[in-house]
């Protein structure tokens, strides 16, 4: 108990610093112990986790003093919804709050998020393991206008807090970036890099599903001539190495996938 002292909640020289009735209650009964029992009472207010105080006083009692913008968004929330509280993720009592560290927020997350546990130790992820970002660089757990509880208003304008390369506005502009990064990359973990929900050509071929298969269609200029990949279904396995890898690889030649300013640049190829 005596740790919250070690704390900005134990701090006296600071005016703005509660005392334990201010988030425990008044809580006569514990203080006073008026049967002298060997365990006293419990307070008016137990943030034990498992205790019989509710989320919604729990919160309340936070939020009196913890009122600003990035928790305005929490009556609504996912984590408001699944009846959540505040110590369900922060520890009171400590020096070190696990949930306020890079290195140890994402396993207080993944105490529920067993899902992108498991995503983050795939091949291609996020530098959160390395503890160069936290789950609340992208998502904002007390709440958020955009889906996914998202930092931003979007998922593309979160990304593009880090890859602003990728921004914009382009010449030319491939209409699935524009519209939402997940549509080709998972952002917690894949086996395929650089975070694509699959590999190429298969990924492409989700839309372009028969990109130089027909006479009229040589843009690729294979060797032995154009090649059939019609959603995937007339591999180029029976080619020669040098036109199975030309066509598979579509990112050899459609470099600037993400858009390009070029003039030429129709195709993403410069």
């Amino acid at each position: 108990m005596l740790s919250i002292y070690k704390t900005a909640h134990g701090v006296k020289a600071d005016e703005r610093t509660p005392g334990c009735q201010s988030c425990h209650g008044a809580s006569v009964a514990h203080v006073k112990n008026p049967e002298g029992a060997s365990t006293r009472p419990t307070v008016d207010v137990d943030f034990t986790k498992g205790s019989a105080a509710t989320a919604e006083i729990i919160i309340q009692t936070c939020i009196g003093c913890h009122q600003n913008g990035q928790r305005s968004h929490w009556d609504g929330s996912e984590h408001q919804r699944s009846g959540l509280s505040c110590t369900s993720c922060h520890e009171i009592h400590t020096h070190s709050d696990p949930v306020l560290s890079k290195i140890s927020q994402p396993e207080v997350c993944f105490t529920c998020h067993a899902t992108q546990r498991a995503q983050f130790h795939r091949i291609s992820t996020h530098p959160v393991a390395a503890g160069e970002m936290a789950c609340s660089d992208c998502h904002n757990p007390h709440g958020s206008v955009g889906p996914h509880l998202m930092v931003k208003n979007s998922v593309n304008e979160t990304c593009y807090t880090c890859h602003a390369d990728r921004r914009g506005p382009f010449l030319w502009e491939h209409s699935p970036v524009t519209e939402d990064c997940t549509n080709c990359h998972t952002p917690h973990g894949s086996n395929n890099v650089p975070l694509l929900k699959a590999r190429t050509p298969w990924l492409c071929q989700e839309c372009h599903t028969s990109d130089h298969s027909g006479p009229m269609n040589s843009g690729a200029n294979l060797p032995e001539g154009d090649a059939t990949t019609i959603n995937g279904l007339l591999p180029l396995g029976n080619r020669a190495p040098r036109s199975q890898m030309n066509g598979r690889n579509c990112l050899s030649c459609h470099a600037l996938i993400h858009g390009s300013n070029h003039p030429a640049g129709a195709r993403f190829s410069r």
